[in-house]
C-alpha cells in the first residue's frame, strides 16, 4: 500500500474520543492528570509527567505494573473501569483516564497468596481482623487433632501404678547440736496389704460415702475437680488433689514425684483414666485403702487398726470405720492426740471436737446413701477410745518431745511437707545441748521425787506437771527443754505449750513499755495523752496499799462494763509501803512482786503499750490474754516455757529479740535444704539501755527479793518469780548472760481426751501450804542452771545508766542540797525536803509529780483537781513538814482497786481479776 494511504498513528491511551470518555468519566474531585488527553501539551516536551506508550496493550500492562511513576494506583482507593486503579488522582489503570473500563471496581493486589490470609488481605479497617469462617474451622480442627495427638501419646507413656511400691519409707536422722546422733526414726514403713474381703464393708462404704459417692459409676477423674485443680494452678495457688478414689490412689501412687506443677497434674490425670479403664473398682478401692496414709505412721487400714485401736481390720466396727475414714483428710488435724507440735491450732481438744464431727457426718452420708441401718448408725455417738500414739520406744523420755518440736521448725520453715517428712530421707540438726537437756530433766524429777507424792497426798499431789525451756540470748537456739514425764505416756509437749498463765513474771514487760514510751500525761489533752508521755524511772514511786482502786490515766476510776469497781489486792492482803500513802519505788514493787503498783503503772502507760512490749520482746500474740482488763500487767497471759525464755533473752542482750529456734540445718539427698545461718536476724526490741535497767532491776529480785532460792554463786543473776489467782500455776524465768530459762508447775489432768479438763489448785501441793514461783519452779532453776553452766566463766550483765524521771515524787523527796518542786504541784502545798521515805537519786531530781491517790475514801483532794499532796478542797489535810498526809491526793478517787488478782508472793484474795503476782 501506498505511502500516501496509510493511515496516521491514533494517539496514545486509545485516540482522543477514549481520552475524553476518560477524563468524563472520572470520579476524582481534580482534572485527569497531564498525559491522559494525548495533547501536545501533556507530552513530555511540554512538561507532562508520564511517557507515552505506543499501543493500548502497552498501556493496559504498563498500568497492571502500577501505572505513572508518581501517582500509582496500586489497588488503593476507588478508581475506574474494571480494574480499579488509582485514589484521587491516580490513573494508569485501565479504569483509569487512558483504561478502557468505566465502571468502579478495586485493583488486584500485589504480591503472592499467603498460605494463612490473616490480617486479611483485600479489607480495610477492622474488617481485615476479623478471620475468615474458613480459618477459624480449620484453627478448630488443628486444636483438637493436637489435643487427641497429646492425650494418646499420654496416655500410652503411662502405666497402671504398683500397690506394693506406694508405700516408701526411709529414716529421718536428727543430731544433737554438738554433731552426734540423737536418734533415727520414721524409717519403718508400717504398712500390711490386705485382700479386698478382709476390709469391712462398713470401711469400703464409709470412705465412699465421704469421698466418692459416684465411685462405682464415674471413669476415674472428675473433670470439675480437675479443671479447679488446673484453674487454681494457672493463677499460682497450690495444687489441688484429686476428687475421686481413683485420683487419690494415683496420687498416693506418684511419691516420686511430688511437685506442684501443671505437668504433674496432666501425668496424674492420664494415670486415673487408664486406671479406671484397665482396672476392676474393687480392686482400685483395695489398692486405695492398703495405701493411703491414716498418721501415726500408719500406711494401709490394716496398718492404721493397729495403730489407734490394736485391732486387725477385719474387726473394725461401723464406728472406728468412719473415724478412720476422717484421718484421710489429714491425721494432723483429726487425731485425738493432737498434733500442736506441727501446728498449735492442733490441739488435743481441737482435733477430738473434729474428729468426732467428721465422723458423725460420714455414718449420716453412710445412712442417707442406702449403705448403713440407722438402728446400727444410733450406736455410733462417740469417739472410739484410742490408743497411745507413740509405740517407738526411741521416742520416749524427752525425746519424743525433742523430734515433735524438730519437726514443726522444719515444717514451718521449709517448703518440706508432712507427708515427705513422714516419708524420712532428712538429716536434721537440732539446738539441742544433750547436757543441758538431761541436766534439765535430772532437776525436774530431783523435786518430784523428794516433794511430790501422790499416794501420800492424793488430794494435793495427783496431776503435777513441770514444763521447762532454755534459751541462748545470743542466737535464740533452744538448748534444752523439759516436755512431760516420758513422751510416750504424756503427749503434750509441757515447754512448747500450756495454757497455764505466767503471773507476775509478766510485770518485766509493764516494766519495760514504762521505760521506753512512759506514762501518759494525766493533765494533758485527753485526745493529745497517747503523744505527751514521761518516761519513767525504777525510782517512780506508786502505791503499794491492799485493795486499791485502779484508776485510769485521767484521774477517773476504772469500771469493768457493768459499772463496778474492783479492788486490787496483794498476796496475804498486805499492804506494802510507807503508810498512810503506800507509796513504794518501782524496783522495791517488782522486788516484793507488789500488784498494786504494777496494775496502776500499766494503767497509767496504756496496756496496748503493755501488750506491744510483751510482742516486741517475743511473746506470741495468740497466747496473750485481753488487754481491755487491768489484770493483763500481771500475767492472765499463757505463753509456753520456750516463749518466755526467749522473751527474757531479749532483755539478757541487752534489747536485741531473736526468734526460738530449734534446727540449724536440713539436709537431703539433693543437699541442703535449710540452713537457719542464712536466714537468722535479730530485732531492736528495746534500747540497751532500757532493756539493762530492766535486767537491774531483776538482779534485785534474786539478790534480796523473792527469787533468792534462784542465786547462783558467783554469777549475776537476774529473774521474776510467779504464781496467778487460785495457786494454779507457779513460775520462775531468770537469766545469765549465757542463758535464759523458764520453769513452770501446775495441776491438769493428764487424760488429754477428757472436754472437761482444767487447772487444780496446789494449796498443800508437796506438803507446802502454797506453792509460789519461789519454791519448786526457782529450786529446778537453781540446780538445772547450776550444771548447765558448770565450766563457763561467769559474766557480767552491762551497766545500767539512769533513765528517765522520778514520776508520783513529792518535791519533799528531793535531796536538801538540791530541793526542787515538782511544775504540778503549787507553792503552799510543798512540804519541807525532809521525809522518812529514800529520797531520789541526784541525777533523777526532776519528778513529775503524777501523784497516786490511795485512800479508802475515794473522794480526796484530788477529788476536786488540786495537784497538792494533801491540802485544798476536798477534805485531806493541811501540808505538814513530813511526806505523810492525810488520805487524798492530786487524782481523787483513787483509793481501792480491783479484787483478787492475788499473785506470786502477794497472791490476795479472789475477786475480779484472775491474775497473779
Amino acid at each position: 500500500m501506498s505511502e500516501h494511504r496509510r493511515k496516521p498513528p491514533q494517539p496514545q491511551g486509545g485516540g482522543r474520543a477514549a481520552a475524553r470518555r476518560g477524563q468524563s468519566a472520572s470520579s476524582g474531585r481534580r482534572a485527569a492528570p497531564r498525559g491522559a488527553t494525548g495533547s501536545p501539551s501533556d507530552s513530555p516536551e511540554w512538561g507532562g509527567e508520564e511517557r507515552q506508550y505506543g499501543s493500548r496493550a502497552e498501556a493496559r500492562r504498563a498500568a497492571q505494573r502500577g501505572g505513572g511513576r508518581r501517582r500509582a494506583a496500586e489497588g488503593a482507593g476507588r478508581g475506574h473501569g474494571a480494574g480499579g486503579g488509582g485514589g484521587r488522582r491516580g490513573s494508569g489503570g485501565p479504569g483509569g483516564p487512558s483504561g478502557p473500563g468505566r465502571g468502579r471496581g478495586r485493583g488486584a493486589d500485589p504480591g503472592k497468596r499467603r498460605f494463612l490470609d490473616y490480617p486479611r488481605a483485600g479489607r480495610d479497617g477492622w474488617r481485615r481482623w476479623v478471620p475468615s469462617w474458613k480459618l477459624m474451622t480449620g484453627c478448630f480442627i488443628g486444636f483438637v487433632g493436637s489435643m487427641v495427638a497429646v492425650a494418646g501419646i499420654g496416655y500410652a507413656m503411662v502405666s497402671v501404678p504398683d500397690v506394693a511400691k506406694t508405700a516408701k519409707a526411709q529414716n529421718n536422722v536428727y543430731y544433737w547440736a554438738n554433731g552426734t546422733q540423737m536418734v533415727a526414726t520414721g524409717g519403718e514403713t508400717n504398712r500390711q496389704i490386705i485382700n479386698f474381703s478382709q476390709i469391712p464393708k462398713e470401711m469400703r462404704w464409709a470412705v465412699i460415702s465421704q469421698e466418692n459417692k459416684t465411685f462405682y459409676d464415674d471413669n476415674g477423674i472428675d473433670p470439675k475437680g480437675i479443671g479447679r485443680a488446673l484453674f487454681n494452678m494457672a493463677r499460682g495457688g497450690e495444687t489441688q488433689g484429686g476428687s475421686t478414689i481413683t485420683q487419690q490412689y494415683v496420687k498416693n501412687a506418684l511419691l516420686d514425684d511430688r511437685s506442684q506443677t501443671v505437668s504433674r497434674k496432666f501425668k496424674e490425670i492420664f494415670i486415673s483414666v487408664k486406671v479406671g479403664a484397665n482396672v476392676k473398682k474393687d480392686k482400685i478401692l483395695a489398692d486405695y485403702l492398703n495405701s493411703a496414709y491414716y498418721g501415726r505412721g500408719a500406711y494401709g487400714i490394716q496398718a492404721a487398726a493397729r495403730a489407734y485401736f490394736d485391732e486387725d481390720a477385719k474387726d473394725l466396727d461401723a464406728g472406728q470405720c468412719a473415724f478412720l475414714s476422717a484421718m484421710l483428710k489429714g491425721a494432723t488435724y483429726y487425731d485425738p492426740a493432737g498434733a500442736v507440735a506441727i501446728d498449735p491450732a492442733a490441739t488435743a481438744k481441737a482435733n477430738t471436737r473434729r474428729a468426732l464431727g467428721q465422723m458423725q457426718d460420714t455414718l449420716n452420708k453412710m445412712v442417707e446413701y442406702g449403705h448403713l441401718e440407722q438402728s446400727v448408725r444410733a450406736k455410733y455417738t462417740k469417739l472410739p477410745k484410742v490408743k497411745n500414739p507413740r509405740a517407738n520406744t526411741a521416742l520416749s523420755g524427752q525425746i519424743g518431745y525433742l523430734v515433735d518440736l524438730a519437726n514443726a521448725s522444719v515444717l514451718k520453715n521449709t517448703d518440706i511437707t508432712s507427708n515427705q517428712l513422714q516419708q524420712g530421707g532428712y538429716s536434721i540438726h537440732t539446738t539441742f545441748d544433750r547436757k543441758k537437756v538431761d541436766e534439765l530433766e535430772t532437776a525436774v524429777k530431783k523435786v518430784q521425787k523428794a516433794k511430790i507424792k501422790p499416794k501420800l497426798r492424793p488430794d494435793t499431789d495427783t496431776h503435777v506437771q513441770f514444763g521447762g525451756a532454755s534459751v541462748d540470748p545470743k542466737s535464740g537456739a533452744i538448748k534444752a527443754i523439759y516436755g512431760g514425764v516420758n513422751a510416750t505416756k504424756h503427749f503434750t509437749n509441757n515447754a512448747d505449750v500450756t495454757g497455764a498463765q505466767v503471773g507476775s513474771t509478766f510485770k518485766p514487760f509493764v516494766l519495760a513499755a514504762a521505760m521506753k514510751w512512759g506514762v501518759r500525761d494525766p493533765d494533758g489533752d485527753p485526745e493529745q495523752a497517747q503523744d505527751e508521755r514521761t518516761v519513767v524511772s525504777p525510782k517512780s514511786l506508786y502505791s503499794g496499799k491492799n485493795k486499791f482502786k485502779i484508776l485510769e490515766y485521767n484521774h477517773e476510776v476504772w469500771k469493768d462494763k457493768e459499772g463496778k469497781e474492783w479492788l486490787q489486792t496483794n498476796d496475804g492482803g498486805d499492804s506494802v509501803g510507807t503508810p498512810p500513802k503506800f507509796q513504794i519505788d518501782l524496783r522495791e514493787a517488782m522486788r516484793l512482786s507488789v500488784n498494786s503498783a504494777y496494775v496502776q503503772l500499766g494503767m497509767d502507760v496504756g496496756l496496748d503499750k503493755v501488750e506491744e512490749s510483751a510482742l516486741d520482746a517475743g511473746v506470741l500474740k495468740s497466747s496473750l490474754a485481753s488487754s481491755n482488763f487491768p489484770s493483763f500487767s500481771i500475767g492472765t497471759s499463757d505463753p509456753s516455757a520456750i516463749r518466755m525464755a526467749g522473751a527474757y533473752a531479749t532483755f539478757a542482750d541487752s534489747g536485741k529479740q531473736r526468734e526460738p529456734y530449734s534446727v540449724e540445718k536440713v539436709e537431703s539427698k539433693d543437699g541442703i535444704v535449710y540452713d537457719h545461718a542464712k536466714k537468722a536476724k535479730s530485732v531492736d526490741a528495746f534500747t540497751p539501755n532500757v532493756a539493762n535497767n530492766v535486767t537491774d532491776v531483776l538482779k534485785t529480785v534474786v539478790e534480796k527479793g523473792t527469787g533468792t532460792s534462784a542465786k547462783l554463786p558467783g554469777r549475776e543473776v537476774a529473774g521474776k518469780t510467779g504464781t496467778t489467782d487460785g495457786n494454779k500455776s507457779a513460775w520462775f524465768v531468770g537469766y545469765t548472760p549465757q542463758l535464759s530459762t523458764a520453769i513452770s508447775m501446775y495441776r491438769l489432768d493428764d487424760d488429754e481426751n477428757n472436754k472437761n479438763r482444767e487447772f487444780l489448785e496446789m494449796y498443800g501441793t508437796g506438803g507446802e501450804k502454797k506453792i509460789h514461783g519461789a519454791s519448786f519452779p526457782a529450786q529446778i532453776w537453781h540446780d538445772y542452771m547450776l550444771k548447765a553452766l558448770e565450766g563457763q566463766p561467769a559474766q557480767s550483765f552491762p551497766e545500767a545508766l539512769p533513765i528517765g524521771k522520778v514520776v508520783n515524787a513529792e518535791a519533799t523527796t528531793s535531796p536538801p542540797a538540791s530541793p526542787s518542786k515538782s511544775p504540778e504541784s503549787s507553792p503552799s502545798t510543798s512540804p519541807p525536803a525532809t521525809t522518812s521515805s529514800p529520797p531520789p537519786n541526784p541525777s533523777s531530781t526532776q519528778s513529775c509529780n503524777f501523784f497516786q491517790g490511795c485512800t479508802d475514801a475515794g473522794n480526796g483532794n484530788g477529788g476536786q483537781g488540786n495537784g497538792g499532796p494533801g491540802g485544798g478542797p476536798g477534805g485531806g489535810s493541811s501540808p505538814s513538814s513530813t511526806s505523810s498526809s492525810e488520805p487524798g491526793g492530786t487524782r481523787g478517787n483513787a483509793n481501792g482497786g480491783n479484787g483478787g488478782n492475788g499473785g506470786e508472793e502477794d497472791d490476795g484474795g479472789g475477786g475480779f481479776f484472775g491474775g497473779s503476782n
